[in-house]
């Protein structure tokens, strides 16, 4: 390598390191660097005269050093400070007009005119070639974002991105036609995958969205399904206490006629007969009340399509459509799910009637507990009066 590339390598990595707005996440020293790389690549396969070489590579290291003086006109801020830096280091004029041609064949609409601009056009797109070139265009459009020059979602970006290497971009040189075109279209197949996949979606969330808004808030249907699940879960309690009930009284039954009723046929035993009767009579009413608690209450089974019409049937309980035909609880449930208020409306019936029916359940329970609690007391102070006037006698 000769003097000049060393000084300039060295004189772009402090000037790009210390100088460069932090906010150039793509255009900084990194693309810099890449660019030089390509450009050797791209020189080792074509014949050019060693100061030819020497040029490219010197432009390929300069071509964004104007960069730190601002975003606008880049390319000409780049050819001053080349100069510059150029002129100081004794290079000659001739060869410095030639680095600054090829720098100012670096814009982006720009049509080579020698095999010089044509390698370092190339050079400086080699990035749509490349493995990395997703996230090496994302640094792009962050850059552009943070700097205040474009804001695009990453979709519009994609699509600018397909556009560009569509139609807006082509290789100039033979080599990278050969070595780099097939990687840049599979990369572009790779935008188009994800267009899609992102319009797709988008599509999606349009009818997610739609679906949404026309059908009953979520808020709403949280409230009916958690309120049904309470009230169905307190029905199954009740009917587990009645249970209980019918169990234990039939216990106590089983044992009483078995053991007490048989000894009552003996006269000594007469004193037994009123505490068994008290002690029955209890038992057996808080039996009948704990299965009348959990008797179900099934309605007609039938409505008509006027009751329909007038939403002044609950299509969503059993009891009202049990004797109806198939076919005509399917077009009265058609009718249904075609207005929401008679849908709220049928949810809400069924809670208030299911409330009803807890209500009932709960009330008799309450009943028969007490009924039971109360048996039990009078049964044994009837049995202790009775061992009582018994000892006495």
């Amino acid at each position: 390598m000769s003097e000049i590339l060393l000084k300039t390598e060295a004189f772009v990595v402090d000037l790009l390191s210390t100088k460069l707005d932090p906010k150039y996440l793509y255009h900084n020293l990194r693309h810099t660097q890449r660019v030089v790389k390509s450009t050797q690549e791209l020189l080792e396969a074509h014949k050019l005269a060693d100061k030819e070489k020497e040029v490219l590579l010197l432009a390929s290291w300069l071509h964004d050093t104007g960069y730190t003086m601002g975003y606008e006109a880049h390319e000409s801020s780049s050819c001053k400070i080349a100069k510059e830096f150029l002129e100081k280091e004794g290079y000659d004029e001739e060869s410095i007009n030639q680095v600054q041609d090829c720098i100012m064949a670096t814009q982006m609409i720009y049509e080579p005119k020698n095999l010089s601009e044509e390698i370092i056009r190339d050079a400086d797109a080699s990035h749509f070639a490349q493995k990395s070139y997703l996230e090496t265009c994302e640094l792009l459009r962050e850059e552009l974002l943070l700097l205040g020059i474009a804001d695009y979602s990453i979709k519009e970006w994609m699509e600018e991105n397909i556009k560009m290497l569509r139609t807006q971009h082509h290789y100039y040189t033979d080599y990278a036609r050969a070595n780099w075109q097939e990687r840049k279209d599979k990369n572009l197949r790779i935008l188009v995958k994800e267009v899609k996949k992102e319009k797709e979606i988008a599509k999606k969330e349009k009818l997610k969205a739609q679906y949404k808004s026309e059908s009953p808030d979520r808020g709403i249907q949280t409230l009916f399904r958690v309120t049904l699940k309470n009230h169905l879960t307190l029905s199954e309690i009740a009917d587990t206490k009645a249970n209980i009930l019918l169990s234990v009284n039939a216990i106590i039954i089983s044992v009483v006629l078995s053991n007490l009723i048989p000894k009552l046929d003996n006269p000594s035993n007469a004193y037994l007969i009123y505490p068994t009767i008290i002690f029955l009579i209890f038992t057996v009413t808080s039996m009948v009340m704990a299965v009348i608690a959990t008797r179900p209450n099934v309605g007609s089974g039938k409505f008509s399509k006027d009751d329909v019409a007038n939403k002044k049937v609950n299509l969503l309980f059993f009891g009202n459509f049990h004797k109806m035909k198939l076919k005509e609880y399917e077009l009265a449930l058609q009718e249904l799910v075609k207005d929401k208020d008679y849908i709220y409306s049928s949810l809400t019936k069924d809670l208030y009637f299911l409330g009803l029916v807890l209500h009932r359940k709960y009330k008799i329970l309450r009943w028969t507990y007490s009924i039971f609690v109360v048996g039990i007391i009078a049964t044994v102070i009837a049995f202790a009066l009775a061992f009582k006037h018994l000892s006495q006698v």
